[in-house]
């Protein structure tokens, strides 16, 4: 079984072989991360991670992780009143941004020519990239109880403002898919530690996160959802339940959810994860890898589940360990 194959028998929670495998990698450190604009060397070697990684494990599902671009960042610096997000600009097509995106995901995925596994590209909510714009923008140290506020007092605006965001990450999905060579979006969502209570986020956040999905989906059949929670910093699993995705992704350790549990939660979809992002497969040793690999495959099964992490695992960690893990699902497999 190819490593193609055995993924699309995941994706369709047929038996496989052996569970695959899909550890997806930060290529710089993050005091490096957004820096690719301004740094050509940090851009480069965002770049050139991806060869190095795959020299000493070659993966069984592919992501580009675009560390030195990162987010889709937005024009804030005009609000000033609920109203103002209406102002929100994203960038345009042609802006550095995209057109770097468009060149580190062709670059990146140079590497894999020859792989016959499926190839990812990164993407992120409209909300997310929201978010990060006003952190990253000086004068909005309060941007969490502002964007609650405004979502009350405005409810039109913000909706209008992630609405606009979403219209123009499809048009970024697309060229990631039709003309960078990715197969799929692996989406990026949160709402980490409650940062908008419940009823808030599936109110008025949702609707632009299941407007990009539904627009993924008419460019492939394989998008995976990521639920990006860590070290502590958890999300309501609820709240994304029933997005139309092929695959679900979260912090089994952040939630306090495993992934039998949350298979049984998103409705029998295929699941992936299982290990945190810096612990046992950044510093265990072989044999606690390998016992935590059975661990999660005892709990779980092999069908429709794959073993991943919580979140991106670190940019320095040795990629042998990724193998580690690889050889412990053939051996799981030939005794179970």
């Amino acid at each position: 079984m190819n490593k193609r194959e055995r993924f699309m028998k995941f994706l369709n929670n047929e038996p496989v072989d052996r569970a695959p495998v899909a550890f997806f990698h930060h290529f710089t450190a993050n005091d490096e991360w957004f820096k690719g604009l301004v740094s050509p060397e940090i851009y480069e070697k965002n770049i050139d991670g991806h060869r190095k990684a795959r020299e000493v494990f070659d993966p069984d599902v592919i992501k580009v992780m675009n560390d030195s671009l990162m987010i889709m960042m937005c024009d804030v610096s005009m609000v000033k009143e609920p109203a103002d997000l209406r102002k929100v600009t994203p960038p345009a097509m042609d802006s550095a941004w995209m057109q770097k995106t468009k060149e580190l995901t062709i670059r990146s995925l140079e590497f894999y020519k020859d792989s016959d596994a499926p190839k990812y590209a990164t993407g992120f909510s409209p909300f997310m990239c929201l978010r990060a714009s006003f952190s990253a923008t000086p004068g909005f140290d309060n941007y969490r109880e502002m964007l609650i506020d405004f979502v009350q007092k405005d409810p039109d605006s913000f909706l209008y403002c992630l609405d606009k965001i979403a219209d123009t990450i499809m048009p970024l999905n697309e060229m990631l898919v039709k003309e960078c060579g990715a197969e799929g979006i692996y989406f990026s969502v949160n709402n980490q530690s409650h940062f908008f209570p419940d009823e808030l986020y599936r109110k008025y956040v949702v609707p632009s996160d299941k407007k990009v999905i539904a627009h993924a989906n008419t460019l492939s059949d394989i998008n995976l959802l990521h639920i990006c929670g860590y070290a502590g910093k958890a999300n309501n699993l609820e709240l994304f339940k029933d997005y139309d995705i092929a695959g679900f992704n979260w912090a089994v350790h952040a939630e306090g959810v495993s992934l039998a549990e949350g298979k049984k939660l998103f409705g029998g979809k295929p699941v992936f994860g299982g290990f945190e992002q810096d612990t046992v497969i950044y510093t265990g040793t072989r044999e606690e890898v390998e016992e935590f690999t059975y661990k999660i495959l005892d709990e779980a099964g092999q069908t429709g589940i794959m073993i991943g992490c919580d979140c991106t695992v670190p940019y320095d960690i040795d990629d042998n360990r990724l193998e580690w893990v690889r050889q412990a699902c053939i051996k799981y497999a030939e005794k179970n």
